[in-house]
């Protein structure tokens, strides 16, 4: 096998496999996890499969790791993907991300009373798609790994089959989603027909010279505009939000802190190849940022005043931290790139462990989601309560929790990148977003108002955390300190990835 593989010219090598290595891991164990649950009692299914899921996990983020060795990084599969720095960094998180949502979801299953197996199977095969559009150098690729994503989260989202609520959000997330899809094929298709090639190496090469602001084709901007909707539908930023309000209500709690997270990870590492690997011509690529970033910050705090609906609420957030990080898309590479990644990473730690609190805390069927629900939660469980607060105060970004971090460095970026100009457009960017994050503090304030000065409801019962849940809010709650006292390491690394990316 190894002589035809040297002697045959376009096969894949050896090393092509390592290179897709924690997509390969996850294909197998989400595989087996589906195979096995039809010959499984359903009630001892609950547990074994979701063990056999969250080692599938474990076992890719491992394969990151390994793959995160300098021998192993380059193209693989003719250069339709690249291992690099950049690439590792977005594998780790939806990995991670991947193992904090089963761990939250046992129990929840459970008090849900929910088969398994097509749950976990999918949590796997999308992960799948988003370590995939990590490392994708091609828009086909992307738009095929998007897809793989997108189809399970759709399904994922109305999982709970006895509820209509959350079947309407998952067919709003469809229909809505599929339009998106199409938005981002035509506009890999307008690439095309301007730089004759899907390969974003090749469009960086043809776009090269019009990165410094020059004329380019007028089809390679209508391209990247209509990427930009599709991408910018995933990630959930205005004007393209209009979805996930009611997909968050309705979906499953775990759900909804994976497909706030990791799916994001995974379109913003695309967002940043396509805007900076691809050469997006500069004034293209700041004011269209310009004008989305400014919509989301807005329209999604302005709206999250009035939710009394936790899960509406955090949907909202969701919107406006998608448009603080896209802020660091329109500042210069050197710093915009770094900024950008250490925000997913932090946002990925605190959304995530937030989302795991409200499922815990919503009980079976979802029945406890109001503010009114969390009065007194700090008498009745101070532990639960005092970790959902760290995630509150690290979404407003105070001081020791990697939000704070992640917001100074996401603004330092875009006022870095032109130190000389007042009047760049980056500038009013960053002060609309510090006006933002100050109205936002008024929302995520309410809700700890509600947890510890109002006086505690008995009909809205707290059940102990169990040990997968425990485990997952442990982790998430490590990173998000971990990153607002000690970045450095992280920043290190994702500061690596800026030469890579030129």
């Amino acid at each position: 096998m190894t002589l035809l593989l040297q002697v045959v010219p376009g096969l894949p090598q050896g090393i092509d496999y390592i290179r897709i290595l924690p997509e390969i891991v996850l294909s197998i164990f989400g595989m087996l996890v589906m195979l096995l649950d039809p010959i499984m009692d359903e009630r001892r299914s609950q547990r074994t499969l979701g063990g056999i899921a969250l080692i599938g996990a474990i076992a890719a983020l491992a394969a990151t790791v390994f793959q995160g060795q300098q021998q192993y990084w380059g193209f693989g599969f003719w250069n339709m993907v690249k291992v690099d720095a950049f690439s590792v960094f977005f594998h780790f998180i939806v990995a991670a991300v991947t193992i904090i949502v089963i761990l939250s979801s046992y129990e929840y299953m459970e008090v849900q009373q929910i088969r398994a197996g097509e749950y976990y199977g999918l949590v796997l095969f999308g992960a799948v798609g988003m370590a995939l559009m990590s490392s994708a150098m091609e828009l086909v690729l992307i738009f095929i790994a998007l897809e793989i994503s997108s189809i399970a989260t759709y399904i994922l989202a109305g999982f709970r089959r006895k509820s209509a609520i959350s079947s309407e959000s998952s067919v709003k997330y469809f229909l809505l989603g599929s339009f998106a899809t199409a938005f981002f094929l035509y506009g890999v298709a307008l690439m095309f027909g301007a730089t004759g090639s899907t390969s974003i190496a090749r469009i960086g090469e043809a776009l090269r010279p019009y990165s410094a602001g020059h004329s380019g084709p007028i089809l390679a901007y209508l391209g990247i505009a209509l990427m930009f909707v599709g991408l910018g539908f995933k990630v959930a930023a205005a004007p393209f939000h209009v979805w996930t309000p009611d997909v968050y209500e309705g979906a499953p709690s775990p759900v909804v802190g994976f497909m706030s997270t990791a799916p994001k990870a995974a379109v913003f590492a695309v967002l940043l190849r396509i805007m900076f690997e691809a050469n997006t011509p500069e004034p293209a690529r700041v004011w269209l940022i310009w004008v989305a970033a400014a919509l989301s910050m807005t329209i999604g705090n302005i709206a999250a005043l009035v939710q009394d609906n936790v899960k509406r609420l955090l949907a909202y957030s969701s919107i406006a931290h998608a448009g603080y990080l896209l802020i660091a898309f329109a500042s210069a590479p050197a710093n915009g790139i770094p900024a950008a990644m250490f925000y997913a990473a932090s946002y990925a730690a605190m959304n995530v462990g937030a989302f795991a609190v409200v499922g815990h805390f919503a009980s079976a069927g979802e029945r406890y989601v109001s503010l009114e629900d969390y009065s007194g939660l700090g008498k009745r469980s101070p532990i639960l309560a005092g970790i959902l607060t760290i995630f509150l105060l690290s979404l407003i970004g105070i001081p020791a929790t990697g939000g704070f971090l992640a917001k100074l460095y996401v603004f330092s970026a875009a006022l870095q990148s032109r130190p000389m100009q007042a009047n760049h457009p980056l500038v009013g960017l960053v002060i609309i977003g510090v006006i933002n994050s100050g109205i936002a503090s008024y929302y995520y304030l309410r809700l700890i108002v509600f947890m510890y000065m109002r006086e505690a409801r008995e009909d809205a019962p707290v059940t102990p955390i169990p040990v997968g849940l425990g485990l997952a809010l442990g982790l998430s709650l490590a990173v998000t300190i971990y990153l607002g006292v000690l970045p450095n390491r992280v920043l290190e690394y994702a500061g690596r990835s800026v030469d890579l990316l030129r």
